[in-house]
């Protein structure tokens, strides 16, 4: 009954309003672009941006958005909707697994704690390669993991591993297999099966892209996109070491108060003596330390930790003592009541960095009493041992938030960090040039929405898109 409840739920909160929003940042409607011209064009093998061939990632997602248009989807709806998709197949699959190596407990507990957290949920909603990476790579760790022990058989969960650990190399290249190396260490005699199957998934399209344009694929896709992003500074997204610590706890919201329960101290025995969460822990402090180690870094980066995250806390959820969980989960529905602090704070956030956005704690009364009611529910629920009921009650209210959440802040984003409303109000801005000031993630939605590179303007003369003030005019 739980599973069925919860994926009623995240059905209707992944499904809509994917296209109230226009493409956001300058990676959405990038990636959205090739995937419209591979399906114009026909050419699955090269990706193209503008005519160019780009080699920046793989073609995983380009494919799914191709598909999409092809079967009559288009522009946010092409793109999204797979990604929405693949991330609501994922949790199914998760539930599924979750409940039959631990307890139906548990796994109405992780999913619920995976599936509404606000890393999670960003990340099912825009066109970009983490979530199907992520979907892929982890459904193989845990295949691998779990389904290939002696006595649920070898072979079958080794080959399906493997090929959905090749998905997930055509998702971002060659960073899976980093994170899939501690699982074939131990994988024993079946590493090779799964590498067989990985292999045979993936390489005929770095085979054929590389026939098809020869070393410059190599030089881009390779040196510049996995080694030069790894080593060095040259694409300007270096951060300190610890930068992800604060990421992950962001990522978790609002179940981020969860996680005190590993201090706690009659709950860390039940927890680490448990070799499969001992392993779950170890393999994310692994990837952890991989992306940390990385100079450059991106908030996506660490997605594919999550889900393991998600299960460690809902194991810890379930076998701490039931006042303390019952707590934990209490606080964890109360932050929603931030989410009206959020929505103002979130375009200046996705403009200029997070730092720069201002945080303003805006309470009014009946949301707040509603959030309070939900947590001292689920509260009374897990301090009963009814434990999947709280889980779908914390769901509940958590998708009633972010629904608000949608309603308030997808209309704002469209008007002030979306391309699309501009474009919309301005005609299309038919025959007008680029200022070269404007900042590159609008141009990039510019060509989207316009079909078409937009010229940067050379002269004084003719209509001209520029940045004022941080938004777009014609002038």
């Amino acid at each position: 009954m739980s599973k069925s409840w919860l994926i009623l739920i995240l059905t209707f909160l992944y499904l809509t309003y994917l296209g109230r929003v226009g493409f956001l940042g300058p990676d959405e409607p990038r990636y959205a672009s090739i995937g419209r011209e591979m399906a114009r064009s026909g050419d699955w093998v090269t990706p193209r941006l503008d005519g160019a061939a780009w080699f920046e990632k793989p073609p995983l997602l380009y494919w799914m958005t191709g598909a999409a248009t092809r079967i009559g989807f288009r522009d946010e709806w092409a793109a999204r909707l797979p990604v929405a998709l693949a991330s609501l197949a994922f949790l199914v699959f998760f539930f599924g697994t979750v409940e039959r190596e631990f307890s139906a407990r548990v796994a109405a507990l992780a999913t619920a704690i995976l599936a509404v957290s606000a890393g999670w949920m960003a990340y099912s909603f825009v066109s970009l390669p983490d979530l199907p990476m992520t979907a892929t790579l982890d459904a193989a760790v845990l295949i691998a993991l779990f389904d290939t022990r002696p006595g649920r058989g070898i072979t079958r969960p080794a080959y399906v591993a493997g090929a959905l650990l090749g998905l997930s190399m055509l998702a971002k290249g060659f960073v899976p297999l980093v994170l899939f190396a501690p699982i074939i260490l131990v994988a024993r005699r079946k590493r090779w099966r799964m590498l067989v199957a990985s292999i045979a998934v993936a390489a005929p399209w770095y085979l054929l892209c590389l026939a098809r344009n020869g070393r410059v694929f190599w030089d881009e896709f390779f040196w510049k996109h996995h080694v030069s992003r790894f080593l060095t500074p040259d694409l300007q997204h270096v951060q300190p070491f610890w930068y992800y610590v604060p990421v992950l706890l962001a990522g978790l919201f609002p179940w981020t108060p969860a996680i005190l329960l590993a201090f706690h101290p009659k709950t860390w025995r039940k927890v680490w003596d448990d070799e499969r969460v001992l392993f779950l822990a170890l393999w994310f402090l692994f990837g952890l330390m991989f992306f940390s180690v990385s100079r450059n870094k991106l908030p996506g980066y660490v997605l594919p930790l999550m889900p393991a995250l998600a299960v460690i806390v809902a194991v810890m959820v379930d076998r701490a003592p039931a006042v303390v969980s019952a707590i934990a989960v209490a606080i964890s529905v109360l932050l929603l009541v931030l989410l009206p602090a959020v929505v103002g704070a979130l375009p200046e956030a996705l403009m200029s960095g997070i730092r720069r956005a201002g945080f303003t704690l805006s309470l009014h009364a009946t949301p707040v009493a509603l959030t309070a009611l939900a947590a001292l529910v689920s509260a009374l629920l897990i301090w009963s041992g009814r434990a999947q009921a709280a889980a779908i009650v914390a769901v509940m209210a958590m998708a009633a938030g972010i629904t608000w959440f949608k309603l308030a802040a997808f209309p704002v984003l469209d008007r002030q960090v979306s391309v699309r409303g501009f474009m919309q109000a301005n005609g299309g801005a038919v025959g007008a040039c680029v200022d070269p000031g404007v900042r590159r993630m609008w141009v990039y939605g510019l060509n989207y929405y316009a079909g078409r590179p937009v010229s940067e303007c050379t002269g004084a003369e003719g209509r001209r898109i520029a940045e004022e003030g941080g938004a777009l005019l014609v002038r």
